[in-house]
């Protein structure tokens, strides 16, 4: 362990993270809300603690090791739900508690979407901006884009990315290097983000809104500039766009990457992820417009199937979008769409939950052993694409998957020894641990009426499903800190 070099990033990252207080400046003076002092401060006292940090330490050399990456994850994603508290603290519209402040702005960096907020059409512009800002930054990971940052400095980034990127399998990169690896990342990100804002802008939204909500659909973290969310808009066209772009998001990046470099998209239906994200967004899409026909929720088979699809992409990509109160719904549904969330979207993409790559690996690996009770001495082997998948992996997945429900049950328990209902509980944990957001009963709008620790404990959830539970779970095992 290097406390001096993880320290020195910690710094620059924080100097880093400060200059994005400064855009929602910019807005509070184009729309005259009033706003741009807390945000000032916030910057001020953000770079002041950077630069406080990096000075003492700013000559340390030395290579960045593999659990330094693991402490410097996870402490910068603290700090910055910490620091990214402060310009809510601080404010006047709306003037929140610390405990509020805080689950808000890991709400938004984890692009979980579970927010406290009331009455969001009447906040000042700069902070709806500041919300969906956090969101945006977080998707892909701020550390993915100081990992581009940090080769100049004279740090390797491997480490971090390996630390910071979703899915069972971390050592591929798409370019040779790892900074281009990043560059690459966030330039299909920022693509898509302008593409989307214009797609929104097409279809009726204000040039406002149709920023805002790109930063939360391609981040597929489920802010809204409205209480009413997307059916706010009550537009067919733009349910269509969001539900294009939340489906695109949950692809993994390296996909997106290759599409990009070769000008080719035949190679999404030969990968066998994308092929199971497809066939479980339809599958549960189908369920759900069935049951809502069969339970005559809507008049009209087109209006049913509408909201089908989208709340469908929406909750199992783990946005949290809505158009329709879910949570009102069939409690056969509206379950189901909650275990969709546990799926999630792609590896390597934006989205939350287990990953699609990992259910699919358990399916396979669960019908390779109801074979191996008919053929116990047959040698089986875990394809994907007609490629043997090492047994190492499997084990891996089968051990996060183990972890992952292990997690989910404690925290459940948890969080309903505050006080809070089976069902509210149970949806609370999952939105949050899935980084999803609404979920049933006394959460299903939003999270201001539950107890402050019940609060602190989602806070706990929202980060370990952002990091995916062993980047943080591993820092409380005596074996990491020995030497």
């Amino acid at each position: 362990m290097h406390p001096g070099i993880i320290l020195r990033i910690l710094g620059v990252l924080l100097m880093v993270y400060s200059t994005t207080m400064l855009p929602p400046v910019v807005i509070a003076m184009i729309y005259k809300d009033g706003g741009q002092m807390q945000f000032l401060a916030a910057f001020a006292i953000t770079l002041l603690s950077g630069l406080v940090a990096w000075l003492p330490v700013h000559n340390v050399k030395d290579d960045l090791r593999v659990r330094d990456g693991f402490v410097v994850v996870v402490l910068f994603w603290l700090v910055l739900g910490l620091y990214g508290a402060i310009p809510l603290v601080l404010g006047e519209s709306p003037h929140m508690p610390i405990t509020d402040a805080i689950f808000e702005s890991i709400s938004g960096l984890t692009t979980t979407g579970a927010t406290v907020l009331t009455n969001i059409d009447s906040l000042p512009k700069s902070v709806l901006y500041y919300r969906q800002q956090l969101q945006w930054l977080g998707g892909m990971g701020i550390i993915v884009l100081a990992v581009a940052i940090l080769p100049m400095l004279g740090i390797g980034g491997m480490q971090l990315y390996r630390a910071e990127t979703p899915g069972p399998i971390k050592d591929n990169k798409l370019t040779p290097r790892i900074a281009e690896t990043a560059k690459a990342l966030w330039l299909i990100y920022v693509s898509l983000t302008v593409v989307c804002a214009l797609a929104y802008w097409a279809c009726g939204m204000t040039p406002f809104d149709a920023i805002a909500h790109s930063f939360s659909t391609v981040a597929i973290g489920g802010f809204s500039t409205h209480d009413a969310s997307i059916g706010y808009f009550d537009s067919a066209s733009i349910e269509l766009v969001t539900s294009f772009f939340m489906f695109f998001a949950g692809i993994n990046f390296g996909l997106h990457f290759f599409a990009w470099r070769h000008r080719s998209v035949l190679h999404y239906f030969s990968d066998p992820e994308f092929r199971f994200y497809l066939g479980v967004l339809a599958g549960i899409s189908v369920f759900t417009f069935i049951g809502l026909m069969a339970f005559n929720q809507y008049d009209d088979a087109f209006t049913t199937f509408r909201h089908a699809l989208f709340q469908t992409v929406s909750i199992a990509t783990t946005t949290g979008y809505a158009t329709a109160d879910f949570a009102n719904w069939p409690p056969v549904i509206a379950t189901a769409l909650i275990m969709g969330s546990f799926i999630g979207a792609c590896a390597g993409s934006t989205g939350g939950g287990v990953k699609a790559i990992r259910v699919h690996l358990i399916f396979k690996q669960g019908l390779r052993e109801m074979r191996r009770l008919i053929h116990p001495n047959a040698v089986m082997i875990i394809k994907l694409n007609k490629k043997a998948v090492p047994d190492r992996v499997v084990e891996a997945v089968w051990g996060f998957f183990g972890v992952y429900l292990m997690s989910f049950c404690f925290l459940f328990i948890a969080t309903a020894a505050t006080g809070m209902d089976f069902v509210t509980a149970f949806s609370a944990v999952a939105a949050c641990l899935n980084n999803l957001g609404p979920g049933l009963q006394d959460v299903a709008s939003n999270y201001g009426s539950i107890p402050d620790t019940a609060k602190w404990i989602l806070c706990f959830s929202m980060l370990l499903g952002r990091l995916e539970i062993f980047t943080l779970l591993v820092l409380f095992t005596p074996m990491f800190w020995r030497h």
